[in-house]
């Protein structure tokens, strides 16, 4: 991930076994995690069992907040892709229990197809 896309706010996908380092005390024995995406110190997380959104807070880093949401819970979800002149792609997901739908951004180099493709194998499976 480029220090531009980091300060424009774009996700870059990162490696599942690096995000696994972050969070094992949240993982339970049976869960992996199969993808995974960093926001300049946040994280979005896709397990076989749940979405898990990281938002590391204040100047440190210190103080974490651990948003987990069951695949189950996901009512529906839009993509919208990056074009020409628009150089990032957004994921929208609205939580069975919320008007307001989480949003997502990430930069044109990422595949919004297949983060897609993830969250529809999970919510619909």
């Amino acid at each position: 991930m480029g220090i531009f896309d980091g300060m424009m706010g774009n996700a870059s996908e990162i490696e599942p076994s690096q995000a696994e380092k972050e969070i094992p005390e949240l993982l339970t024995a049976s869960e992996k995690v199969e993808h995974a995406y960093k926001l300049i110190r946040d994280l979005i997380i896709f397990t076989n069992k749940r979405l898990l959104l990281i938002d590391k807070q204040g100047m440190t880093g210190k103080k974490v907040e651990y948003h987990s949401i069951p695949y189950r819970s996901i009512s529906h979800f839009a993509i919208e892709t990056a074009g020409t002149f628009d150089l990032e792609a957004e994921l929208k997901i609205w939580i069975s229990s919320s008007q307001t739908p989480i949003q997502k951004t990430f930069n044109k180099q990422l595949n919004i197809y297949k983060v897609q493709r993830v969250l529809s194998e999970y919510v619909n499976g």
